[in-house]
């Protein structure tokens, strides 16, 4: 309650202390230096996360051109029966732009004397005029029965547009044993051959792997129903969160019964092992890059013991005018936490500067033009990070100081004890 209490007078005396004129000059050099410290190392940690973020930002942003950041998928089995009903409900939540079915699976596909384990998707036709407008494409990428390759795996399999090729689904094989003891299946065993009509390039793990088609022939080659359909694209409009629309339309499941037969899916949970290595990678650097934060606070240290010598005969006449123990740490304290203040500040005003300009203009070029979609670095300044990298600084400042504070406490009560003593 003490300490408490004495924060406002702590303040106060430690505006003095600060800038108040020293007897040591190196006193203020050291303290100049650990500002300097704090500032430098909070701003590099932020345009470092900053960029991180924007690289992630990137990455979420091509998977969106054919996946959508939340997804209906079933529990079991690898389809899903879509009721009109539960489109239009979807697609009334405040926020959600679209919910459109898609039919997406692994396929085989077959040219001459090679095959290959694909990925086909279906999309219906607004998912497909959305991609057109997104990948800038002057046609359609694909028709009702015709098929778009990813250009890395039209490279590897020798595919060209208007080549003939065979697709068909790895539970035609499954359906072709059982046929031998159950002949009426024998009609269901046709292999769907079409056509390429164009090459796309979109994201290094759709080129390579990735076939898409119509939602129609991506349902008859992966052997599902005319309503039956592998899950629901749902896409967020712009200003809205994705969690929340998530947990919105997971509301609406559980509302209409169907979270039993389906669930949300997000973007990150489905590519969670790339998003994983992304957020590894984003707080290693945040522990690294944290080691100049510490180091600059910790020269705070000696800084403020060094005020603690100098200021032994102000912390004196302070206790002989009754100031306690407690009082007297507050000061140092309270010096040191000033000191992570506005060092946090003034690096975090420097960082938003810094990325703000990057954003506005793209000062900082990438490396090589070509091997990137983007000319210069991206940044992402998310809020929380912001946050926490201030919150850690100043909470280091406020840990380093207790020790020159308990050292600052100590001298007074020697001095007192030695006065009296004589």
């Amino acid at each position: 309650m003490v300490f408490l209490t004495s924060i406002k007078p702590a303040l106060w005396i430690a505006q003095r202390f600060s800038f108040a004129r020293k007897r040591f000059r190196i006193i203020n050099v050291i303290s100049a230096i650990s500002l300097t410290g704090i500032i430098v190392g909070v701003c590099t940690l932020l345009v470092v996360m900053s960029v991180l973020n924007g690289f992630q930002k990137l990455a979420r942003d091509l998977f969106v051109t054919i996946d959508s950041p939340a997804q209906i998928i079933p529990f079991d089995g690898r389809s899903i029966t879509v009721p009109a009903t539960l489109l239009r409900a979807i697609r009334a939540i405040e926020g959600v732009s679209s919910a459109e079915p898609y039919a997406e699976g692994e396929a085989i596909i077959v040219t001459g004397d090679k095959s290959e384990l694909v990925v086909l998707k279906g999309l219906g036709d607004t998912a497909h005029q959305r991609l057109i407008f997104q990948s800038r494409a002057k046609h359609p990428l694909f028709t009702r029965e015709s098929i778009a390759v990813g250009e890395i795996l039209a490279y590897r399999t020798n595919l060209y547009r208007s080549r003939q090729v065979k697709l068909f689904s790895p539970e035609l094989i499954s359906l072709g044993l059982e046929s031998l003891s159950q002949p009426y299946l024998m009609p269901a065993l046709g292999i769907p051959q079409t056509t390429v009509s164009s090459l796309f390039s979109l994201q290094k793990l759709f080129d390579d792997h990735y076939i898409l088609t119509s939602d129609h022939f991506a349902q008859k080659v992966l052997l599902l129903g005319t309503d039956e359909y592998s899950g629901i694209d749902i896409r967020v409009k712009e200003g809205y969160s994705s969690v929340w629309i998530s947990s919105q339309v997971q509301n609406l499941l559980l509302e209409s019964r169907l979270n039993k037969k389906c669930r949300v899916r997000s973007l990150e949970e489905k590519y969670s092992n790339i998003f994983a290595v992304m957020q590894l990678e984003k707080w290693a650097s945040f522990s690294i890059l944290m080691l100049i934060v510490l180091v600059a606070v910790l020269s705070l240290t000696g800084a403020l013991a060094m005020t603690a010598i100098d200021k032994q005969r102000e912390l004196f006449y302070l206790r002989c005018l009754g100031m306690e123990r407690l009082q007297c740490m507050a000061i140092f304290i309270a010096q040191g936490g000033a000191t992570g203040v506005v060092g946090a500040f003034a690096g975090t005003i420097l960082a938003w500067s810094i990325c703000r300009l990057q954003e506005l203009y793209g000062f900082v070029k990438l490396p090589s033009k070509s091997a990137f979609i983007i000319d210069a670095y991206p940044v992402d300044m998310q809020t929380g990070d912001y946050f926490a990298v201030c919150i850690t600084a100043i909470l280091l400042s406020l840990i380093v100081s207790l020790y020159p504070a308990r050292k600052a406490a100590l001298i007074a009560s020697h001095r007192s004890s030695d006065l009296k003593t004589n």
